[in-house]
């Protein structure tokens, strides 16, 4: 009734990171909201795996705000790495993977990335 996925998805897509032209299906979707499930009156754009290998795949929430709330005018770019250090450092104590950095999904390749 609707065709295999495979045929619908013949159009080319172009990687935001290194501008290669590859095929839809062979790319991974990116939606900048952090809300891919969400599908409605959206545009994704897209990586090809290497790109998108590459990326650190680590939560971002509240990371915008976090950045906005130590950014000031004037600041060095060390000043600013030093203040989002401090404000990102686990508590002492701490010794979980989280805290080390390293969540879940980098820990292991999904099925998808087989």
């Amino acid at each position: 009734m609707w065709g295999s996925r495979k045929s619908r998805d013949r159009r080319t897509v172009t990687c935001i990171a290194c501008g290669d032209s590859l095929l839809r299906e062979d790319a991974r979707e990116y939606d900048k909201e952090g809300d891919r499930w969400n599908r409605r009156d959206k545009e994704f754009e897209y990586l090809c795996t290497d790109c998108d290998d590459d990326l650190c795949h680590q939560p971002r929430d509240g990371l915008e705000s976090l950045v906005c709330s130590i950014e000031a005018d004037g600041l060095s770019r060390e000043e600013f790495l030093d203040r989002y250090a401090d404000a990102v450092a686990p508590d002492e104590g701490t010794d979980s993977a989280e805290s080390r950095g390293r969540s879940d999904r980098d820990r292991e390749p999904s099925d998808r990335d087989r």
